[in-house]
């Protein structure tokens, strides 16, 4: 995609334009995830708006309260969930809000509830903010059988049936990545414009790939498949060594 030249195209699409796209595929349809996803936007514009000058906001320290992954918050953590809380909240379209940084999930006033769970990290990877590297938000959104009696069992959902979900990583640029079904697309915020313009139409994984990337912090809790997978990567990369250090040997290095 010739980015460059999108620089001066006039007819953008943008991610309330996509949605409402998607939309129109359902003749049945209310508006009510279309809604709710113009909230989640609006609170990802709000933080990308914060990171960006958190130092000279002084948002960049320690809130002095741990989340329930046990995590020391940050400032910015803190204030990223009420921003997205309110969002969430305020659209009149969730019954029910799931984030990491709170305990408890939040049960939305009956007079302001919708069909929708969403599930949420306002702020995943804060501790990297002083560092200055990427970090993001992360959303998934559910559908809620009977809003008026929702029960936190109810949220346990398998994958499978996500009505929606995306991310928001706030570093050089702010890209959204969102997919409602069908398909996959990656949006970059235009400062200039205060819109997301699609830049990554129809995102897929290659068949193959060239990096090898993985926590391996967390190697000791991996199941034996994933576990076995590490260790033969791990040989191919060793060996792959071994022949670098011989020809090294070879030539006198």
């Amino acid at each position: 995609m010739d980015h460059a030249a999108d620089t001066f195209r006039t007819d953008l699409m943008t991610i309330t334009r996509h949605v409402l796209n998607e939309q129109s595929r359902h003749p049945e349809s209310r508006g009510d995830l279309t809604i709710l996803l113009s909230h989640i936007v609006l609170g990802c514009k709000f933080v990308a708006s914060a990171v960006n000058k958190a130092g000279l906001a002084k948002l960049t320290g320690l809130a002095g309260e741990t989340n329930v992954q046990g995590e020391e918050q940050k400032k910015l953590d803190v204030l990223s969930n009420e921003v997205f809380v309110n969002a969430l909240v305020s659209s009149g379209r969730t019954c029910v809000l799931v984030s990491e940084e709170d305990e408890k999930a939040t049960f939305v006033d009956p007079k302001l509830r919708g069909k929708y769970c969403v599930c949420f990290d306002p702020l995943d990877g804060s501790s990297n903010i002083d560092c200055g590297v990427s970090i993001g938000t992360i959303f998934g959104i559910y559908m809620i059988k009977n809003q008026d009696t929702v029960t936190l069992e109810e949220v346990l959902q398998p994958g499978k049936d996500m009505i929606a979900a995306g991310y928001c990583m706030y570093g050089s640029s702010c890209t959204l990545v969102l997919s409602t079904g069908n398909g996959v697309n990656g949006f970059t915020l235009d400062p200039s414009l205060g819109e997301f313009i699609m830049t990554h139409p129809d995102i897929k994984i290659p068949p193959k790939g060239k990096i090898y990337s993985v926590n391996e912090g967390n190697a000791k809790n991996w199941d034996t498949p994933t576990a076995k997978v590490r260790g033969e990567v791990q040989v191919s990369h060793g060996w792959f060594i071994t022949q670098i250090i011989e020809i090294h040997w070879q030539h006198g290095c």
